[in-house]
């Protein structure tokens, strides 16, 4: 449904005018087909009728009240059909409008009433028509009417004053349809532009998410492994133990993948995303890969709900990576993680000693996803050795409380 005219587009079309806006939610197509045979009705019965029964000014055809009502209804009732025939209609009406004006059945002065029919039929041709086609088919109609106009040359217009009267009469129509038809035409492709985008998003929203899961889990998994694999033949109950983390790393791991996957599903039942109270579950985790985390956790809001989730999963992400970097980088090493949760922001903050600095350069996307998550909330991101030793990764992601 669109602007005084009715498609099929798709329903997440976006539509730029105003009325049209308004037809597409209140008016059905039978609607406005009915709203069209109203305009023939008035242009036929009424205004083109009543035109035909005016007398000439000086003489000329005087025809029967019935062929002056039959002339306007001929040149009015097309229009009823106009968005099913535009290009149907528009030469018809052109073609009964310029018959009446030539033979005076329809006096010159009178030409205003035929003029409404036609303007209607030429701006649905511009609407529905591609725009060359439809010049093609408003220049024919303007010759036909603009010779009809000069057969009746006398006090009202000369020849070419009747080209320019023709034209009065085509071209404001066909021009508004043209541009109705190029705003409509930008409006799609802004929204397939938008649909795009948004499917863009979603694309790095997931790979964000399964980076963070698998690169974190893997970390804890090679860490196990070859441990393991070291102390194997010499003590079978320690690789056991290894392989028994391995395991419920693994599941963990499987855990979180299927919800994040879940999430594309408008019919997933997986648990809720991690956030700032899963960050203790976090600690215990990477303390398997040699990595002393301890986590502190200060609110200075009394409703922990009144952080947004993505605010929170933001936050419980941003340690997991930072984590996972040290485990990968830096294990064995001690790691403390501050998080204060402020009535309009999170600051988050992590620090480790670890012995070997953490190449900035590497090939992995932990800083890189960091410093997106942070940028999607508006907030600062920084990370960075430390002067006495160590990483540490700051963060601040402002939020608008939940009500």
């Amino acid at each position: 449904m669109t602007c005084l005219g009715w498609t099929r587009r798709p329903r997440s079309a976006v539509t730029v005018c105003p009325v049209g806006t308004l037809l597409a939610r209140r008016l059905r197509p039978v609607d406005l087909y009915l709203v069209d045979g109203v305009l023939a009705v008035v242009v036929g019965a009424a205004l083109c009728a009543y035109a035909a029964l005016e007398s000439p000014l000086r003489g000329g055809v005087r025809e029967p009240v019935w062929a002056s009502v039959l002339t306007g209804l001929v040149i009015g009732l097309p229009v009823a059909v106009r968005r099913r025939w535009p290009v149907g209609v528009a030469l018809l009406v052109s073609l009964a409008a310029a018959a009446a004006l030539a033979t005076g059945v329809i006096p010159n002065f009178a030409a205003a009433a035929p003029a409404f029919a036609i303007g209607l039929a030429c701006y649905t041709l511009a609407v529905a028509t591609p725009p060359l086609r439809s010049l093609v088919y408003a220049v024919a109609c303007l010759a036909v009417v603009s010779a009809a106009l000069a057969t009746t040359a006398g006090d009202l217009w000369s020849r070419t004053g009747a080209v320019g009267y023709a034209a009065v009469m085509i071209a404001p129509g066909w021009l508004v349809g043209w541009s109705v038809r190029e705003r409509r035409a930008l409006a799609a492709r802004q929204s397939e532009q938008l649909v795009r985008q948004a499917v863009t998003e979603e694309r790095l929203r997931v790979a964000r998410e399964l980076h963070d899961v698998v690169a974190h889990t893997m970390s804890l998994i090679v860490v196990k492994a070859a441990v393991a694999n070291h102390v194997a033949d010499a003590e079978p109950g320690e690789a056991r133990d290894a392989l028994r983390v391995i395991e419920e790393a693994g599941r963990a791991a499987l855990t979180d993948i299927r919800r994040v996957l879940g999430a594309l599903r408008e019919d997933a039942g997986y648990a809720p995303a991690p956030g700032l109270d899963e960050l203790p579950g976090l600690a215990e985790r990477a303390a398997i890969g040699g990595v002393d985390v301890r986590v502190d956790v200060r609110r200075d809001v009394p409703d922990v709900g009144a952080v947004p989730e993505s605010v929170g999963l933001a936050a419980y992400r941003i340690v997991q990576e930072a984590v996972t970097n040290v485990v990968k980088h830096a294990a064995p090493a001690a790691c403390r993680a501050t998080i204060v949760v402020a009535p309009d922001e999170v600051r988050v903050e992590v620090v480790d000693d670890g012995r070997r600095p953490v190449r900035m350069n590497g090939h992995g996307h932990g800083l890189t996803g960091m410093r997106e998550r942070v940028t999607l909330h508006g907030g600062e991101f920084s990370a960075g050795p430390r002067s006495g030793g160590g990483f540490a990764v700051s963060a601040r992601l402002p939020y608008r409380a939940v009500a």
